[in-house]
């Protein structure tokens, strides 16, 4: 029988304007592996803090078995700025020497922080680099108990299969216990044994990863009344994806086969390709975006180099690469807003690129404009399996609420200023989309709704994204940024982090072999116009990173200051937070490509 770790009884936690939990009871033993799920500010983390004794609840009690050691990773570090990288992750005592035999610290620190000086101040780090840091701190440590708020944010595919494999190796089956909150369902479905889900002041325990909670859910809905309906479509779809085609999600023992086969089996697939090609080459013709032979340089560092690809009327691509890689370069030259310095790029007459950007750029000229006063200027409609929709009916979609409408644009949360940007893009009725890390400050729910408009909007899809599931879920096909190329992979994201796996251990076994490489290329050199450019941007970039650092610091010193009982104040501080630090991990990878210009 399975040792008790962690227990909790008749929780209760209410704020002045609402109660967020109403009396919760749960246990959590060795070997289990929990995912908690739900929509964003239904109290995932209120739950977190409860649990690890942070958040004191208004009735209840919480237990740990004698001994027990917990380690948690909260949203916000306690890392001391004026720390070096190597202190803050091994401490003060012990020598490299010493560190460097220990197994674990040497996994940890390979994985998480091997491209990290480790000199380095805290404070001059980027907030992407400061979260692994602060990762790799724990994650040295033993500890029988782990809970992790968002771990994977600010990662790249390889960092979260890293952290995945990680947990996955940490102890023995039957020994060990995490709790971890994400919204990444590919992290979810790889790691989890059970999931929680926490939803109107409840905490509801399933079975499985993220594909078997939908399943169960799928059958919860089913016998639920018809207000659930919606809901239900939306599930069932997806499970419908997960069975039919959902990479090595298939086998798991845990996913009753019969059981989804025959929910499913009056589900559509969730693509019809053929029919969406024929309506994209109606809108589109057959040019949309032709990059031929194109390089991009900044002064002496090569970001690009020989690329040369054909993007088709309803493609529908997937772009992986390491960050700092080129992502943002080639989502640039597709969207016309950057120049190659070899080669050309060709834009088909009738293309209309929309774009869903880190930045909510579409929502700056309209924030002191109310939703409503927005969608009223909006009369197009959208065309979803036949039938027309208005944009209060696809924000509603989307799971915007209604007492939403009446806010200020600049006065949403991240999640709900996500929501009326893809609305706008879609209305915009562009023929090619481009999405930009499109899951930053969306809860699984929100994700789910996205991915169905998008299976019935007819055209060209190009998605950068660290979310693995969404990229297997949206797109038919995947290319990786591999040495400043673009690399077609059928094997989709396993084939490239084999790629890049071998990649890194060639470069460690030859230290000189990328030294010699870029020094042996003749890289196009920038006019000194175009250098002139680069440098004024560069230096933009670095301002509005100050600024921006500025900003974040007065929302901690705000969130610090409020009544910590008012819940719904704090949660508004809170997504401010999120997004800005969004916005701060999109400069600081634009920063790393242009960097090699001004210091070369």
């Amino acid at each position: 029988m399975a040792a008790h770790l962690l227990g909790a009884e008749g929780l209760r936690l209410e704020y002045p304007t609402r109660v967020v939990f109403e009396s919760v009871t749960l246990g959590l033993e060795e070997g289990d592996r929990i995912g908690i799920v739900g929509r964003n500010g239904d109290g995932k983390s209120s739950l977190l803090g409860m649990l690890s004794g942070q958040i004191e609840p208004n009735a209840g009690r919480v237990t740990r078995r004698g001994g027990v050691r917990f380690g948690v990773l909260d949203q916000r570090d306690d890392l001391d700025p004026e720390e070096t990288v190597g202190r803050s992750i091994v401490g003060d005592g012990p020598d490299e020497h010493e560190w460097a035999r220990d197994a674990r610290a040497r996994d940890v620190i390979g994985g998480l922080a091997s491209d990290i000086p480790w000199e380095t101040k805290i404070a001059d780090l980027s907030g992407g680099q400061r979260r692994r840091v602060a990762l790799a701190a724990l994650l040295v440590s033993d500890w029988d108990l782990l809970a992790l708020d968002e771990p994977t944010n600010h990662m790249d595919v390889e960092g979260v299969a890293w952290l995945a494999e990680h947990l996955k190796r940490r102890w023995a089956k039957s020994a060990g216990g995490l709790l971890v909150i994400t919204h990444d369902r590919w992290f979810l479905d790889e790691v989890c044994t059970q999931t929680w889900e926490v939803h109107d002041g409840i905490v509801e325990p399933f079975d499985g990863g993220y594909a078997s909670y939908v399943l169960q859910r799928v059958e919860r809905d089913r016998m639920a009344a018809a207000s659930e309906a919606k809901r239900q479509n939306l599930m069932r779809k997806e499970l419908a994806w997960l069975r039919r085609g959902a990479p090595a999600r298939t086998s798991k023992p845990k996913f009753r086969i019969d059981a989804a086969n025959q929910l499913i089996e009056d589900v559509p697939p969730a693509r019809n390709p053929i029919e969406l090609q024929r309506l994209a080459v109606a809108r589109l013709g057959k040019d949309v975006v032709d990059i031929e032979d194109v390089s991009v340089s900044f002064g002496d560092h090569q970001v690009l180099r020989d690329i040369t690809w054909r993007l088709a009327p309803g493609e529908r691509t997937g772009i992986l690469g390491a960050n700092g890689a080129g992502k943002s370069t080639l989502l640039g030259l597709i969207c016309g807003t950057l120049q190659p310095t070899t080669g050309r790029v060709k834009h088909g007459k009738t293309v209309r690129i929309g774009v869903l950007d880190q930045q909510f750029s579409q929502l700056a000229e309209i924030g002191g404009d109310r939703v409503r006063e927005v969608l009223a200027r909006t009369k197009t409609t959208f065309t979803i399996d036949g039938k027309d929709h208005t944009p209060a009916q696809l924000l509603e979609r989307l799971g915007f609420a209604r007492e939403h409408l009446s806010a200020r644009v600049e006065d949403l949360s991240g999640g709900q200023k996500r929501r009326l940007q893809l609305l706008l893009l879609l209305l915009s009725e562009p023929n090619v989309i481009a999405l930009d890390e499109p899951t930053n400050d969306v809860d699984s729910q929100m994700l789910t709704a996205m991915e169905d408009l998008l299976d019935s909007w007819p055209g060209t899809l190009i998605v950068v994204s660290h979310d693995r599931y969404l990229l297997e879920r949206v797109t038919d096909q995947q290319y990786a940024i591999l040495d400043g190329r673009l690399r077609h992979v059928p094997g989709g994201v396993d084939e490239y982090l084999r790629l890049r796996q071998a990649q890194v251990t060639t470069q460690a076994d030859r230290p000189d072999l990328a030294r010699t490489t870029s020094d042996s290329e003749d890289a196009s050199a920038l006019s000194g116009a175009e250098r002139r450019a680069a440098q004024k941007e560069f230096s933009a970039i670095e301002r509005r990173l100050v600024k921006m650092a500025g900003s974040i610091e007065a929302v901690h010193q705000r969130l610090a200051d409020h009544d910590q009982s008012d819940y719904e104040g704090l949660q508004q501080h809170t997504d401010k937070l999120r997004e800005l630090e969004a916005e701060v991990a999109q400069l600081e990878e634009r920063w790393l490509e242009l960097s090699d210009v001004v210091t070369g």
